[in-house]
């Protein structure tokens, strides 16, 4: 049989801040697409798509 679970732990479980954090500032890290064009030889462009974890520390860095 389930555990049931009352309106407090669901509203505790719904206040958690989701995500892992980041060990230098200590807010929570954020998953973010990150997408660069690059001119090829060919003289078109590409799109090099990567994913990218975005907290305070590096914010400047990924967003500039």
């Amino acid at each position: 049989m389930a555990k049931q679970q009352d309106f407090a732990e669901k509203a505790k479980k719904g206040m958690q801040e989701k995500g892992t954090k980041c060990p230098k500032c200590g807010s929570v890290k954020t998953p973010t697409m990150y997408v660069q064009s690059v001119r090829t030889p060919d003289g078109t462009y590409r799109f090099n798509r990567s994913h990218v974890q975005v907290c305070k520390c590096n914010e400047k860095m990924v967003f500039a």
